[in-house]
């Protein structure tokens, strides 16, 4: 029977299913070694990885949600629908900084739109091997364009069919095509002989033979799934490790196809007793098929691409801490948790995703059992197409490169700061930098990024004024330690001066060292180490830095010479946030005066305003609110500039006036949107501002309202009942010279409350702005009658979170408007 044309055009599958069908078939056409797809998610401005092929997603969390303000390829793909490709390493750091800095390793990457007319819904990218020059890949990428497009073509026709696609869950990880016979497949299964019943996972019944499904198979079932050579052997095998007997070594089976097999099985840990655990795996070309490799005196595993343990030797157990059958067939971190380590999770990245081999040091944690001496294990892993082959060997046992030492040669363990300070600490420390631009900021990066680096417990940042130096940070010291030291001068005999006056760094391995070279000097600790850094910048002193190490160490030549860099950046930076913290100063002072000192009164109408700044960047200036009078009622009015600063602070202003101007001649309100609108485009300030007019008539509480890309206002009723109100409206003001803003009409009730705002209020990253508008109005609706509590105080409430938030990134507008129910006079109040 053929099927219609409508049927043809149908995608199969689901939405999972389509997009890990894409990403397969993207690393098929290019040669990739992993890949995924992004799409947009429910959150406005968010995109979401919802495919990972080819590599663990644990592993990769930090990226699984990128906003659209971040400086990484995907968000420009999206943003521009234009491929990007990144030949190698190098062209990424040129390009795209933060993300090289996230994943410094050797390899290159393609990332395509998946649009299609005019519907964008996301980005397909492929990880490959890295080449001199993107001219070398540009087959590949209009290979990889192509499984985008018809990607596209599939979503659009599933989006018809009313299937919503956006992703808001973890990535989907599936494994890549392989590049040769399947190696690496591992199953686990179990057997109860009590009730004769064999419950395996999909991948082992693959393996056997077995149908696909979740109900249980027979032992029987099992046999019939071998080579008849094999049959008879593996249920008396399975009986004897019922009875505590497993065998001693990895046994060779054959299913029905010929195809061989390894089989393990141990005597389960937990379950019914005598209960039975098995892994079968599909060793592929050139694996071990024998138990040779538990004759080595290293301990050998395997993962495939998505961090699962396809192999094991009984050394690896050992080292690991774990039993053999926890381990195989397991994600490397579910099996061995003390394994989730930044560090070690940065030498697996590596692996994973370039062609050279990592070799590293992981500490076991004290409250592990020790299964060996020392506490450091020395790890390398091998990167192949397919898997991951990894050694481990206590970190005493590890041979020096220039000559081979006996089994049992004492090798000095690992600093904690080699594992954790790679090497491209300054790339990340100065792109973090860059985004920092008030003190506060700065300090908390250094404490963020340079104190884990190198170690460190405890820093003092120190700026200079006048000639004399202030704590400007500081944590981890005694309280009070530092007071004494506030405000010295520079020609006190200390160490964070003298670091200043001189240039030079100052490193003591101990402090025994600093106090012989400070008589007298005051100490926080008897034991630890300290370095002391000038702040530098440009040749002008800016301050001192501290950093504090708990116990005694050495400054390396390399870290000196690291730390030393990575002052000279915190210098230039501190310098940057006190010229920003001038600027703020200006804008936030000119804005203070732009703002309506005292609302416009009416005897028939309450009103209130709030205004806000932000507390974090350049986030001054940009909102406003006015009550004007017009005619014989009111105008209210809010508004946002876009952007921050100066420029928008007076911007706003100029706005301001315009609308006063054009309500105070009582204009209907679509004339003074239009009218604010074209001024605002004469000026050219190159910005734009939203904006909400609402005409009040007192008397009949009927208000007319006009919007410019705003945000809708909100109505609570006098019986508590709180509304969104619907207003059409037209596009943001400064954009349009023909734009039209439509007016509709709204009734205020005696003991409503109408509340207008700026997204400040309702805005945070990462959630949807209708969930901040939609807890505002919760909040709103619990506020009260605004006869039992005044309307200053409704306002309180409704700010009073944003208030308490150390980190406002917006500055935040609101204005109330209630016509009281006993119609007494009453004053704005601002």
């Amino acid at each position: 029977m053929t099927g219609s044309a409508e049927d043809e055009r149908k995608p199969a599958g689901s939405l999972p299913a389509l997009l890990t069908a894409a990403a397969v078939d993207a690393l098929r056409a290019t040669g990739g070694r992993a890949g995924g797809a992004y799409l947009c998610s429910r959150t406005q401005g968010v995109l979401r990885l919802a495919v990972l092929a080819g590599l663990p997603g644990p592993l990769f969390r930090p990226w699984w949600r990128v906003h659209e303000d971040r400086p990484f390829p995907v968000v420009d793909v999206q943003r521009t629908g234009v491929p990007v490709v990144l030949a190698n390493a190098t062209e990424a750091m040129r390009r795209y900084p933060q993300l090289a800095a996230g994943l410094p390793f050797q390899f290159g990457s393609l990332y395509v739109p998946v649009a299609v007319e005019g519907r964008s819904f996301g980005v397909l990218l492929v990880l490959r091997a890295a080449v001199a020059d993107a001219a070398e890949v540009l087959a590949q990428r209009e290979r990889l364009a192509a499984v985008a497009d018809r990607l596209a073509a599939d979503l659009l026709r599933l989006e018809a069919d009313g299937v919503a696609v956006t992703w808001d869950e973890e990535p989907v990880c599936v494994r890549p095509p392989v590049a040769g016979p399947a190696p690496g497949r591992v199953g686990r299964f179990s057997w109860d002989p009590v009730s004769d019943t064999v419950v395996a996972d999909e991948r082992a019944r693959a393996l056997f033979g077995l149908p696909p499904g979740d109900l249980p198979a027979t032992l029987d079932a099992l046999a019939r799934a071998v080579d008849p050579t094999d049959a008879h052997r593996l249920p008396g095998l399975l009986r004897e490790t019922a009875r505590g007997s497993p065998p001693p070594l990895p046994l060779e089976v054959r299913t029905t196809e010929g195809g061989m097999r390894l089989l393990e099985l141990w005597a389960a840990a937990e379950g019914p007793s005598g209960a039975v655990t098995g892994v079968l795996l599909d060793p592929g070309a050139g694996a071990l098929a024998d138990g040779a490799a538990d004759l080595l005196p290293e301990g050998v595993f395997c993962l495939d691409r998505l961090g699962l343990v396809v192999y094991a030797n009984s050394r690896a157990a050992h080292f690991l801490g774990v039993d053999r059958a926890e381990l195989v067939g397991r994600p490397l971190w579910d099996a061995v948790p003390w394994l989730n380590q930044s560090s070690c999770e940065e030498h697996l990245r590596g692996a994973l995703l370039s062609p050279e081999p990592v070799h590293f040091h992981v500490r076991r944690p004290p409250d592990r059992p020790r299964v060996f001496e020392g506490d450091w294990l020395s790890l390398s892993v091998y990167p192949g197409p397919d898997l991951l082959t990894c050694k481990a060997v206590p970190a005493n046992r590890v041979p020096s490169a220039s000559a081979p030492e006996p089994v049992d040669a004492e090798v000095p363990a690992p600093e904690a700061a080699a594992s954790t300070a790679p090497l491209y600490r300054p790339i990340v420390l100065a792109i973090a930098l860059t985004e920092a631009v008030t003190a506060r900021q700065v300090s908390a990066v250094v404490m963020q990024e340079l104190l884990p680096a190198f170690g460190g417990r405890r820093l003092a940042i120190y700026l200079l004024q006048e000639r004399h130096l202030y704590l400007a940070w500081e944590n981890g010291f005694p309280e009070g330690f530092l007071a004494p030291f506030e405000g010295v001068g520079l020609d006190a005999r200390l160490p964070g001066v003298e670091t200043l006056t001189t240039g030079r760094p100052l490193f003591f391995d101990s402090m025994q060292q600093l106090a012989a070279a400070y008589p007298g000097i005051a100490l926080d600790a008897t034991e630890g180490a300290r370095a002391f850094l000038p702040l530098i910048a440009s040749g002008r002193p800016v301050g001192s830095c501290i950093l504090g190490f708990d116990g005694p160490r050495s400054f390396s030549q390399e870290e000196r010479t690291v730390l030393t860099a990575l002052a000279g950046l915190i210098a230039h930076a501190m310098e940057k946030a006190k010229r920003y913290d001038t600027e703020a100063a200006l804008a936030r002072g000119l804005q203070q005066a732009l703002l309506p000192r005292r609302l416009s009164q009416h005897a028939r109408v309450e009103t209130a305003g709030r205004y806000l700044p932000g507390t974090e960047g350049m986030d001054v200036g940009g909102d406003w609110y006015d009550v004007v009078e017009a005619g014989d009622g009111l105008a209210l009015v809010i508004g946002d500039v876009q952007g921050h600063g100066v420029q928008a602070a007076a911007t706003m202003g100029q706005l301001r006036s315009a609308v006063r101007a054009f309500a105070l001649s009582d204009h209907p309100p679509q004339e003074v949107m239009s009218g604010t609108n074209h001024l605002l485009i004469d000026l050219d300030p190159g910005q734009f501002a939203s904006c909400c007019y609402v005409r009040l008539d007192p008397a009949t509480g009927l208000a007319r309202a006009a919007r410019a890309g705003h945000l809708p206002p909100l109505l609570r009723r006098p019986d508590g009942r709180t509304t969104t109100v619907d207003l059409p409206g037209g596009v943001v003001l400064g954009v349009d010279p023909r734009a039209q803003y439509p007016v509709a009409e709204l009734r205020l009730d005696p003991g409503a409350i109408l509340a207008l705002y700026t997204d400040g209020l309702v805005e945070r990253p990462g959630h949807d702005i209708d969930e901040g508008i939609a807890a505002l109005r919760t909040v709103l609706a619990g506020a009260g009658d605004a006869s039992g509590r005044s309307l200053g105080e409704v306002a309180d409430r409704l700010t009073a979170s944003a208030r308490q938030a150390a980190d406002r990134a917006d500055d935040i507008a609101l204005l109330l408007a209630t016509l009281p129910d006993d119609r007494e006079d009453h004053t704005g109040e601002s």
